[in-house]
């Protein structure tokens, strides 16, 4: 697949997809033979991956750090729980307030509703 057919599919521009690989999000990915970016199933699940951890708001540091000790084997697998725990709680914070500004939202509709 194609960076331009891997950014369509992902919903996430060719620069971001870039700059993850840059950075070390995803794995280097392999290339044709013109050394063009040919994403395969384990690029392509390493994008799904980090798209999901992106959208619940995991911070690119703690991203690094994970798919660092990823690289480093099995022996990390500890970490990247604690690492993964430690997100878990801040996304469940993160819902936590976003339900009182729900709840505090639909009571000014009802009172907007209720003057009409």
């Amino acid at each position: 697949m194609t960076i331009s057919e891997a950014s369509r599919k992902y919903g996430l521009t060719c620069d971001t997809l870039r700059y993850y690989e840059r950075i070390g999000l995803i794995p280097p990915v392999p290339r044709d033979a013109g050394g063009k970016r040919d994403y395969d199933e384990d690029s392509c699940g390493w994008i799904e991956l980090m798209k999901c951890f992106r959208s619940a708001g995991v911070q690119i540091d703690a991203l690094i750090d994970y798919v660092a000790l990823y690289r480093q084997g099995s022996d990390t697998a500890g970490a990247r729980l604690a690492i993964l725990e430690d997100q878990r709680e801040k996304l469940l914070a993160r819902i936590t307030e976003m339900q009182a500004s729900l709840q505090l939202l639909d009571k000014k509709i009802a009172f907007y509703k209720e003057d009409q």
